[in-house]
């Protein structure tokens, strides 16, 4: 266990350098004058409008992450309820299968604008468009982690005379948290991007909004600085999704 923590150790010492590395040589491109700082900003130049627009950008950013959260949730739920159905269903799995494969395959930047129109510019249009991007891969990670389950054990149940409920309950989604945690970490990623896109194309409130208001000023500081902190944000997600798979399914990682 030692040696694996100092490897993992070593290991984030080199990703942090080489990221530090990358910085430096940015920040000295652009004082040295090899690349006008109006079309590329030096990290420092984006610090400073991260730390002069910091409550502003804090506000936006809460709106951004409630439309989120709301679609991620939503998203949850639909989840939930369309894998049982396809799990138990055969023909319902193939005729459902193509739609989700479809709706994966329209991009979110081409539909956001005709949810605007016909909800409004309110914060429905941009919860919808997060529930259709963050459904399908939950969908897709739970249908595959109830086909993980072993016949031994479904044979067992069978003989126990178990219910559907009891199955599932007791056997399926459990047997499937592993794939539901993958799943949840993509699509949590997928939330903040279409919660920002829809917030583009209508909206008053959220980080879309400010990077559209910034962008017309060609303020391109404060662009990668709400560009940064998108990332920054979603990496802080799937951090918390990463402690919550292993508090809750840490008998895995024990082994």
């Amino acid at each position: 266990m030692l040696i694996s923590f100092f490897k993992n150790l070593t290991a984030h010492g080199i990703q942090y350098s080489l990221i530090i590395l990358l910085l430096i040589i940015w920040q000295m491109v652009i004082g040295f004058g090899l690349l006008p700082d109006y079309l590329l900003p030096s990290p420092m130049q984006i610090v400073k409008a991260f730390i002069d627009d910091f409550y502003l950008l804090m506000s936006h950013a809460k709106y951004t992450l409630i439309t989120a959260f709301l679609g991620t949730i939503i998203g949850l739920i639909l989840s939930f309820v369309l894998s049982i159905l396809m799990d138990l269903s055969k023909n319902f799995r193939q005729m459902v299968y193509p739609i989700l494969l479809l709706n994966q395959t329209i991009p979110t930047i081409a539909i956001a604008p005709l949810l605007v129109i016909w909800l409004g510019y309110g914060i429905l249009p941009k919860v919808v468009l997060v529930v259709l991007s963050v459904f399908f891969p939950m969908t897709i990670a739970l249908v595959d982690g109830y086909n993980s389950v072993q016949k031994e054990q479904l044979n067992l149940f069978r003989s126990l005379k178990a219910s559907h409920y009891q199955t599932y309950r007791h056997l399926k989604i459990p047997s499937s948290m592993g794939y539901f945690f993958t799943g949840l970490k993509v699509a949590l990623s997928y939330a903040l991007i279409s919660a920002v896109v829809a917030e583009w194309l209508g909206g008053y409130h959220g980080l879309g909004v400010y990077m559209t208001r910034v962008r017309k000023s060609y303020e391109l500081d404060n662009m990668f600085a709400v560009i940064f902190l998108i990332s920054i944000l979603t990496l802080i997600l799937i951090g918390l999704v990463k402690l919550l798979e292993r508090k809750l399914l840490a008998y895995q990682y024990q082994k």
